[in-house]
């Protein structure tokens, strides 16, 4: 998809199809009033005799309207202007592409990007619309021998900015936007293909395709023998019980000064989640296939940094396995001891991914990081918290959860602040081992994190449980590429942080 950003009048638009709002009840927004003015009337006779009402997500494509250069218009509902807020002007968005593609325009101007959010500005709109565009027209079907594929799609889209000193900055938002949307894609596809294809390997070679396309970008994958000279005893445990190797692939971006200290993001990779010995129910355990989305996120990040240059440093750290039964598979009772030194009591090998996160995190000491991000699809107990709308957040520093908690906000990409007090420290003990692997079905996410919190006690650190939001159910089934644009919103505050700082010096 091709996006550029233009300044101009709806009506001298030479392009297959122009894109207007309308607000209910029936009401022009400000360019579909322009444009109505040099058509002498003709689409507000429409709409006053009802053929559009202006409710969210409704449509009225118009053919040869007069004195104008385009060769249709399209009229897109955008509801009670007073109730357009973030979620809203995204599913008009939407809206649009997806009708956009299904008339084969191929090419359209739009206006709806000059539509008014309250608190934001013309370069997230524009940001906004790139990303939202591209998610809708999202499809995944590599592995379809039949592809169900538009006959002339959507190519091309302009995104009309009101004044032309918005250009500078609307392209710029438009870059990101798109940085963002591959990043997105990436994570996606990712997600998608199925454990007979996504191992651990293929994470492997995909970050090192990465390095490949982007310079800034170094990829280094240690092997089974080099985590058990380093001592990975709960990793290598999950990895037991299946034949593919596992990898723990760090790539680094080089964007700021060699001295920084970098942001490190821990993605679990778990490539299909059998449970192991304590074996999940048949019913969707297809979709333990999305437990690796952590891993996808964080490539999908580096990804987006790298394509707009971030002067940042960013380490991704993915310790990726399957977790499947078989003769030397762990057993509940089993008790290993992580690259910290601390010892693990195996009461569930279904919770793995706390298991392999751990060696993670402590490796990701070596880095001597500013901050260490680890997201993982952790825990159902977060999905029955949280539902599909929000990631779960939880932090051991204050200032690391409020800029997380306004990139998501920013993003469109929501987390929610869980608590991680010392009270529930106490369901993790046990009798025999430093700590037992899970602590009952009370506050499960929490628990998770409690583990989890043993092992950043060197470092800033924050966790993301995105069970409820990587992926969706259902008939319409798929990944997400949560949480893409969260992640990149941080880095890019991050990366504006800095540079104030060093503006002020």
């Amino acid at each position: 998809m091709e996006f550029t950003v233009k300044s101009g009048t709806p009506e001298k638009q030479r392009t297959a199809c122009v894109v207007v709002g309308v607000f209910e009840p029936r009401r022009s927004s400000a360019v579909a009033e322009r444009l109505d003015e040099v058509t002498g009337g003709y689409i507000s006779n429409l709409i006053r005799r009802g053929d559009l009402e202006g409710k969210l997500g409704q449509t009225l494509l118009l053919h040869n309207v007069p004195n104008t250069l385009c060769d249709r218009v399209l009229l897109i509902g955008c509801g009670r202007e007073r109730e357009l807020n973030e979620v809203n002007y995204r599913k008009i968005i939407a809206k649009a592409a997806s009708t956009l593609n299904d008339i084969g325009a191929m090419e359209a101007v739009c206006y709806l990007s000059e539509l008014t959010i309250k608190g934001r500005d013309i370069s997230w709109n524009l940001r906004q619309a790139v990303e939202t565009v591209e998610d809708a027209l999202y499809r995944f079907d590599q592995l379809k021998s039949k592809k169900d594929a538009a006959r002339r799609p959507l190519r091309r889209l302009v995104l009309s900015v009101p004044r032309r000193r918005d250009l500078t900055a609307g392209e710029e938002a438009a870059r990101i936007g798109q940085a963002v949307a591959h990043g997105i894609k990436l994570a996606k596809d990712l997600g998608n293909l199925p454990g007979n294809i996504c191992t651990p390997g293929y994470l492997a070679d995909q970050a090192r395709d990465l390095a490949k396309a982007h310079k800034s970008v170094k990829v280094d994958v240690l092997e089974r023998e080099d985590m058990r000279k380093l001592g990975m005893g709960a990793l290598l445990a999950v990895a037991r019980g299946t034949h593919e190797p596992p990898k723990l692939i760090v790539a680094q971006h080089r964007g700021g000064k060699k001295d920084e200290a970098p942001v490190v993001l821990v993605g679990k990779g778990v490539t299909f989640d059998s449970g192991g010995i304590s074996i999940k129910p048949a019913a969707a355990m297809d979709e333990m296939k999305y437990d690796m989305c952590g891993a996808a996120s964080v490539l999908g990040a580096l990804s987006a940094i790298a394509e707009m240059g971030l002067p940042l440093n960013v380490v991704g750290v993915i310790p990726a396995t399957e977790n499947l039964p078989g003769g030397s598979a762990i057993k509940p009772g089993d008790i290993v001891t992580s690259l910290s030194g601390q010892t693990i009591e195996i009461l569930n090998t279904d919770a793995e991914g706390r298991m392999i996160l751990c060696d993670a995190l402590t490796y990701s000491e070596r880095f001597k990081p500013s901050v260490v991000i680890d997201i993982a699809t952790l825990t159902g107990a977060c999905v029955i918290a949280l539902g599909k709308h929000a990631s779960g957040l939880l932090s051991n520093h204050s200032p690391l959860t409020h800029d997380l908690l306004n990139a998501g906000k920013a993003s469109g990409d929501r987390a929610w602040e869980l608590p991680l007090w010392d009270e529930y420290q106490e369901q993790i003990k046990s009798p025999f081992a430093d700590m037992a692997n899970v602590g009952g079905r009370e506050g499960g996410t929490i628990t998770a994190a409690c583990f989890l919190s043993r092992y950043t006690k060197k470092f800033h650190w924050a966790h993301l449980d995105i069970a409820g939001t990587a992926w969706v159910s259902g008939e319409n089934k798929g990944a997400t590429g949560r949480p893409v644009p969260l992640l990149t919103q941080y880095l890019l505050d991050r990366a504006a942080e800095l540079e104030k700082t060093k503006r002020a010096v």
